[in-house]
């Protein structure tokens, strides 16, 4: 049985990890694995023919048992578990990589490399950046800055503290599958169908919390908060997923700039709906800043989430 004191403590050392080395350049990462295995497995559906719908919903649940497994009896072995455990906990955030990627982006754009920083922003986001302008470019960092800070660190911190690093993995191999093959287009509207509406129920509190803890830290930055607080939601519930636009509609209203509008993905423009008080722009300030409301925001949900969720999971032992 883990040791209660663990339950507390294996989350917060995974959050200062993540906060100090991020991930650094080399290092294997378990989400590289998973990604290697998913693609093998549609290769193999796809050569076999087998209805794609239901080898999607069958990858699920084949996915998210084997990393839950694989972990938790990895986490389990003796004196190496416990390193490994504090590895897969560490491994399984991702709110350091995301700041100190926007910021370089960010900075690139502030020094005038218009091409440097569409190149480091391509390595951040899945949509079309080779002819993004400035402005767009700081549109699209914000959009992946506060749609991640759910994605890449309040939903897995939520199953780390709730269900430990087997838990925590079993969400990351969900959400990595409906990264790779979530998209309605003709080659993945069927196999990334079951990954999609899993991960959308997975993450809806956490997307909901990342909301709550953003109002929290913008009024304490001084942010208007009432007006945020009044408007988001309309705004959140337009947006195709139903938990995107949580974190995002929160962000926009605070810092008071747009997101959302035309947006291209595999050669398509896709318009989104606008986020925000629109005819409003991103400039550096406001970049810069909600860099600190999301880092600040991080601090909070872990602050909460790991105290309140450690207490439940033990409870329930």
């Amino acid at each position: 049985m883990e040791h209660p004191a663990a339950v507390f403590l294996l989350p917060a050392l995974a959050v200062v990890l993540d906060r100090i080395l991020g991930d650094p350049a080399g290092w294997p990462h378990p989400v590289r694995l998973i990604g290697k295995g998913l693609d093998l497995f549609e290769t193999a559906a796809r050569r076999t023919g087998v209805n794609l719908r239901v080898a999607g919903w069958g990858a699920v649940l084949l996915f998210a048992w084997a990393t839950w497994f694989v972990v938790a009896e990895l986490s389990a072995i003796p004196y190496l578990g416990l390193l490994l455990a504090v590895y897969f906990a560490y491994a399984g955030l991702a709110l350091g990589c995301l700041l100190k990627d926007a910021r370089r982006v960010a900075e690139l754009l502030d020094s005038g490399d218009l091409t440097g920083a569409r190149t480091a922003l391509s390595m951040l986001v899945s949509r079309e950046t080779a002819e993004l302008d400035a402005p767009a470019i700081r549109r699209t960092l914000a959009e992946t800055v506060s749609e991640n800070l759910n994605d890449g660190f309040t939903a897995p911190l939520f199953y780390l503290a709730l269900l430990g690093p087997g838990g925590l993995w079993a969400y990351k191999a969900v959400s990595t599958m409906d990264s790779m093959w979530g998209y309605r287009t003709d080659r993945y509207i069927d196999l990334g169908q079951g990954a999609a509406k899993t991960d959308d129920v997975l993450a809806w509190i956490p997307a909901r919390l990342t909301a709550f803890f953003l109002f929290i830290v913008g009024k304490r930055l001084g942010l208007k908060s009432a007006t945020a607080r009044g408007r988001y939601r309309d705004d959140a519930r337009r947006m195709e997923s139903p938990n995107a636009g949580w974190p995002m509609a929160a962000a926009a209203w605070l810092m008071e700039a747009q997101m959302g509008g035309p947006t291209v993905y595999f050669g398509k423009v896709k318009d989104k709906p606008v986020l925000g008080p629109e005819g409003t722009w991103w400039d550096g300030a406001k970049l810069h800043k909600l860099f600190r409301l999301a880092a600040k925001t991080g601090t909070l949900t872990a602050w909460v989430l790991i105290p309140v969720l450690g207490l439940i999971r033990l409870l329930f032992a």
